[in-house]
């Protein structure tokens, strides 16, 4: 009886160490990318950029424009206040204070404008990316692909960040033409 325990033990043991380095020799691939880097250096990327910055310049030149009118209304109101009536002083002060907080709309406006945009265009990217990281990763067969800022580290020979830039780049080429 004893030594048919000690053969059903060493039999268990013989199966659990004889799988172990079975699925031991599987290796995962595992991959990240890191999505500010594919923002910087991708054409559509760059491009987007480009587009936010001229339409950024645009709006900046009308808020200072608008700028301008306003400390010309300050002054003139600033030399004319001594000659006005009371009720004439505090109407144009009114007026003056109207046009200061129309600017200060007008800046959260486009501001949020900008936001906007940058967030459509941005998701567009990231949609177009994911399908590229899907196809990278299971042609190259790895287990897991993640995006670098839930990394606390990684070396860089899992980054896989350049092979998505590249096929974005082309894939984006190829769309626009």
């Amino acid at each position: 009886m004893r030594s048919a325990s000690r053969w059903v033990i060493l039999t268990v043991l013989a199966f659990f160490l004889g799988c172990g380095t079975g699925f031991g020799a599987d290796v995962a691939k595992i991959g990240v990318v890191e999505f500010q880097r594919l923002f910087e250096n991708s054409e559509a990327g760059k491009e987007i950029k480009a587009k936010i910055t001229t339409q950024g310049k645009e709006m900046e030149a009308e808020l200072k424009g608008k700028g301008v009118e306003i400390e010309e209304i300050k002054k003139r109101l600033e030399r004319e206040a001594l000659v006005m009536s009371k009720e004439m002083r505090e109407e144009k002060e009114r007026e003056f204070r109207i046009k200061v907080n129309d600017i200060k709309i007008l800046q959260k406006k486009y501001e949020a404008e900008l936001q906007g945009i940058q967030r459509k265009l941005m998701a567009g990217i990231q949609t177009e990316s994911l399908k590229i990281i899907d196809e990278i990763g299971k042609s190259g067969g790895y287990l897991l692909i993640m995006d670098k800022r839930g990394v606390l580290y990684s070396p860089s020979t899992i980054d896989v960040t350049d092979e998505v830039i590249k096929k974005f780049n082309a894939q984006y080429v190829k769309n626009k033409n």
